[in-house]
């Protein structure tokens, strides 16, 4: 497809999509989720995606060029059943995952709630998918000109002293595919996810993860920059006891951040109790104040990608000034719908 059909998808999808989310909004969240991903799947199977280079302003990080600054945040697309399709709205990078070593089905529903009012969601989905051997073949598939990102867990039933067999697996297997592989062990989901984010095991996971990207890097000439996703809920010494392991390991880039457990933002309000990563506008603050003491404590040459909150382009834009180098959007993107990714776009192309 031509650059024109690129962006006469684009600009139908951003005009549409008010009506459409009145209906989406009106069946349960996961229920429109899965329709919805069901209807891009079915636009990218008959070919009605476009497959032109994604416009906007080149970016720099990780060794890499973007073709514009705004990704999309892992957890949409999971399974990479969409990547084409969700391509053609205008994202410069699709990340998709989180993916584990075997499927797995996640947590017992209902496990994903919408905080209307707020402009935030709430999920506990646990890393339900397909797995990453079932993954790949369709992302080796694609026709999106973007970057493609891979999102990698660990199984549920991994203990986490064995966490870094899993994550090498993903790893190994998904190295010469992706353009990256982000390494989240920040989601609250899985239990015990988070404990691996002290230095020390910190260390003991992410030192052989760069040993096994050297080795892969040696023998096939491809080098896949590492990133790790951080949780908001850090406090200053975590943040700077981190910051000195990613410069120990020269880690490749650091997305901040995932959810949210704190619930100060949303008290009282509907669903605002239930328990799960909370994301959307009630987590932009936090996470951009993450961003802005990260940016402080890590080294010059190591790369932050903003998300959290971002449903505006002046939100994108005051990730850009706290220190990021780039953005994703998820939670924004099911609130406002394509208009947000292009408008942001063009306001991070403008700065």
């Amino acid at each position: 497809m031509s650059d024109l059909s690129f962006g006469a998808i684009a600009a139908l999808s951003a005009k549409l999509y008010p009506f459409s989310r009145k209906q989406l909004f009106k069946m349960d969240a996961e229920d429109a989720h899965h329709f919805s991903m069901k209807m891009l799947s079915s636009l990218q199977s008959v070919g009605l995606t476009g497959n032109a280079t994604p416009p906007g302003k080149p970016v720099k990080c990780m060794g890499l060029t973007f073709p514009n600054a705004v990704g999309l945040g892992a957890g949409l697309d999971k399974d990479g059943v969409a990547i084409d399709a969700l391509g053609g709205l205008g994202f410069g990078a699709i990340e998709i995952g989180t993916l584990t070593p075997k499927p797995q089905p996640g947590n017992d529903a209902p496990r994903l709630f919408r905080i209307i009012e707020a402009e935030g969601i709430i999920n506990r989905m646990g890393f339900n998918n397909d797995g990453i051997d079932a993954a790949l073949p369709r992302a080796r598939a694609r026709r999106y000109k973007g970057i493609l990102g891979i999102n990698i867990g660990k199984n549920k039933v991994t203990p986490n002293e064995n966490a870094v067999d899993d994550y090498l697996y993903c790893f190994r297997a998904a190295a010469d595919t992706a353009d990256y592989i982000t390494v989240n062990f920040s989601s609250p989901n899985t239990p015990g996810l988070r404990d691996l984010q002290s230095a020390e095991a910190l260390t003991s996971l992410l030192a052989p993860l760069k040993d096994e990207q050297k080795k892969i890097a040696d023998k096939t000439g491809k080098y896949t920059p590492i990133a790790v996703k951080i949780a908001p809920d850090l406090d200053d010494d975590q943040l700077a006891s981190m910051a000195k392991v990613f410069k120990d390991v020269d880690i490749d880039c650091v997305i901040a951040t995932n959810t949210t457990i704190s619930r100060d933002t949303v008290e009282g309000m509907p669903h605002a109790s239930e328990t799960g990563g909370l994301s959307g506008a009630p987590v932009r603050d936090l996470s951009t104040a993450i961003i802005r003491k990260l940016r402080d404590r890590l080294d010059p040459e190591i790369p932050i990608i903003g998300v959290g909150g971002i449903t505006r382009p002046e939100d994108a834009v005051e990730k850009i000034q706290a220190g990021a180098a780039m953005v994703q959007i998820y939670s924004g993107f099911i609130f406002k719908g394509p208009k947000l990714i292009q408008d942001s776009v063009r306001a991070l192309a403008n700065l």
